[in-house]
């Protein structure tokens, strides 16, 4: 399989590869042009123990990598084989999909902005710890998630109040013919790092009018990924977020979930809470009546 720099996964010698190749009828070895000249990721698996990433590092964009790391995480491979190239072709191995994750982040990172990559870290996760875990809090929207087939409806509100959830959700849009996602609702539980009336004024509002802009279009990207794919993540978050006129540091882990609608729009979910603090109470629950959860319900 190949992913696009855009994160659409395509088989070789298909219609749909050659149109993103942009030659109909190439004379030429047309996988490894566009995995080391346009941003391809190349993903093989061999007898089903060995599988096979292959990529030019400097080439592939933020969608195409956390496609790629979405696979890694779930195939069933004993051992993987990073191909990339970096002057010539190099190889490594390992027996770690954690491992291969980080690496592939690690090998992908823009050396033009290595600063602003240090400002924002993801460790994806295994998603099935979070059916595994009982005491894990995300837990109950996960198995919403799949006993619904991720179908959203109101009773999804109703289950995120019932297990104190609410104030530390997020729920995001996207539309088919729509560049970038947008808020449908934000808890009061995010009120640490964004001012209080964000919560109601930003509803409608792209992503990447956060004010802090480059951290609103690191977020996007995987939003845009989840709805795309169809596929949750589970991960731990390190950012660093402008708030003038201090900045604000936070490591927190996340859970982010695709549901279809009886519309053309997919919602995405978002739930967290700081990694720093395991035993902290959740917030105060807002009022389940109020305007943005009653706006959400009914534009769902």
């Amino acid at each position: 399989m190949l992913v696009t720099g855009d994160g659409e996964w395509l088989l070789p010698d298909t219609p749909e590869f050659l149109a993103a190749l942009g030659d109909p009828d190439p004379d030429y070895d047309s996988i490894s042009f566009a995995v080391k000249n346009l941003g391809f990721i190349k993903f093989q698996v061999f007898g089903q123990s060995i599988a096979e990433i292959e990529l030019h590092p400097r080439n592939v964009g933020l969608p195409a990598l956390l496609a790629a790391q979405q696979q890694v995480l779930s195939c069933q491979a004993k051992l993987f084989r990073i191909k990339y190239f970096d002057i010539e072709w190099r190889s490594e191995i390992s027996s770690s999909a954690e491992h291969v994750i980080g690496r592939l982040a690690g090998l992908c990172a823009p050396e033009a902005h290595a600063a602003a990559a240090g400002r924002f870290v993801v460790e994806p996760q295994d998603f099935s710890r979070v059916f595994d875990d009982e005491d894990n809090w995300a837990r109950p929207l996960a198995v919403k998630w799949r006993m619904s087939f991720g179908q959203f409806d109101s009773t999804v509100i109703s289950l995120a109040v019932t297990h104190r959830l609410l104030s530390r959700l997020v729920i995001i849009g996207l539309r088919p013919r729509a560049e970038e996602p947008v808020f449908r609702f934000i808890g009061d539980g995010h009120s640490n790092w964004l001012e209080p009336k964000y919560q109601t004024t930003a509803i409608g509002e792209t992503i990447m009018n956060l004010p802090d802009k480059e951290y609103g279009s690191w977020a996007s990207q995987f939003y845009k990924n989840v709805a795309r794919t169809g596929q949750p993540r589970y991960d731990y978050v390190t950012a660093t977020i402008q708030h003038p006129p201090t900045v604000y540091i936070t490591r927190y882990e996340r859970l982010l979930l695709p549901w279809k609608t009886p519309s053309d729009e997919v919602l995405v979910t978002l739930w967290s809470k700081p990694l720093d603090a395991e035993n902290e109470a959740p917030s105060t629950l807002p009022d389940s009546k109020s305007f943005s959860v009653k706006k959400l319900a009914r534009s769902a």
